[in-house]
Parts: structure tokens; sequence; C-alpha cells
């Protein structure tokens, strides 16, 4: 692993630690300021910092209290001033109606290189599907009823 890679798994790490805590400066703190994010909710893209963040306070928006992100099968890779990863996340919580929730989701995150630090250029996240009954992979124990 080199240092390039250990920089962009600890900024991951700080993402994600942010993402629970709903920490939305810090979380923002690693986006560049013309990041394109496509998510699973309308519109779907969302283009530049004020977007995002709009995007992220919606989604902390949506739990009573933290964010559970379990980050699985982190995979990055380095050239220059350009890194690519890739993971799935167990995102869970309780909603702001009272339920239990978990869902798995895929992420896969670009990023570029500044003299000062790496900063998320283009985020995708993605919910993979259940292919017998086309809805939302859930873990074990949270299927929908």
């Amino acid at each position: 692993m080199t240092s390039y890679d250990s920089e962009v798994r600890a900024l991951l790490d700080s993402r994600v630690d942010a993402c629970q805590t709903k920490d939305i400066d810090r979380l923002m703190s690693h986006y560049s300021h013309d990041v394109v994010y496509y998510d699973v909710v309308p519109p779907l893209q969302f283009a530049g910092a004020d977007e995002v963040r709009g995007n992220f306070v919606r989604w902390f928006d949506e739990y009573d209290g933290p964010i559970s992100l379990e980050t699985h099968d982190v995979t990055v890779a380095t050239a220059g001033d350009v890194a690519f990863a890739h993971m799935l996340h167990l995102d869970s919580g309780t909603r702001k109606n009272g339920l239990q929730s978990a869902i798995w989701v895929r992420s896969t995150v670009c990023l570029r290189r500044t003299p000062d630090t790496w900063l998320i250029a283009h985020e995708h996240i993605s919910v993979p599907i259940n292919p017998q009954n086309l809805q939302a992979w859930f873990p074990p124990g949270y299927e929908p009823a």
C-alpha cells in the first residue's frame, strides 16, 4: 500500500465518521467545490458542493439520532494525482418515523489530489436489487413486511 493509498483510506474513514455523527461541515471538507454526486434519490445527480451539501442534510434529517454506516470491502487505487475507491456500506439506524431500517449501498468514489489533500470529485451511490423480487437488497432480518 502506498502512502497515497493510506491517505485516501484515512479520508474515507473520516468521511464515514462525519456521516455517522452528521457533521456536515467536516463531511463537506472532503469534497471538491465542483463535485458531481450520483445518488438513488431524485434528482439523481447533484452538481457542486451546495447541491451535495443539501442532499446530505436531507439524508441526515431522515434519521432520529446517529446513522450507522458499516464499511465493507474497500478497494483503493491511486496513480499520480487521482484515486479511485469502491466499497459497500450497510446504512442503518432509526428513521424519524421510529422504524429501524438497514439497507446495503454501493459507493464508488473518485478523488483528485490538491497540493494540500485529496478531495472527492465524483461519487456514485447505488442500491443493489434482489433479482427475485426487484426490491432493494436488505440484510437478513431487515426485509420489509
